[in-house]
């Protein structure tokens, strides 16, 4: 049945089910994760630097002309076939 899926689908799922289920809970009055509003801004600003700068370390940024020159060239190569 789950044999064509993905982990990442899986993942993805998984994550959003357990928000769904703590924001039922949270609805109900079972308040799961106590925490007050200004350790979850904390917790929010953090999560947010710590996965922008991830991002941004990972990815190629090129900001010069010849950065971007570069990147060009070598998307060029990648598109040529290798000869043997």
């Amino acid at each position: 049945m789950l044999k064509n899926v993905s982990k990442r689908t899986i993942i993805r799922t998984a994550v959003f089910m357990l928000g769904l289920i703590n924001q039922i809970l949270t609805m109900t009055g079972h308040n799961v994760l106590p925490i007050d509003d200004k350790q979850l801004s904390q917790t929010i600003s953090d999560i947010w630097v710590i996965v922008s700068g991830i991002i941004v370390w990972w990815k190629n940024n090129s900001f010069t002309s010849a950065a971007i020159d570069a990147d060009a060239y070598m998307k060029e190569l990648k598109a040529t076939p290798k000869e043997e």
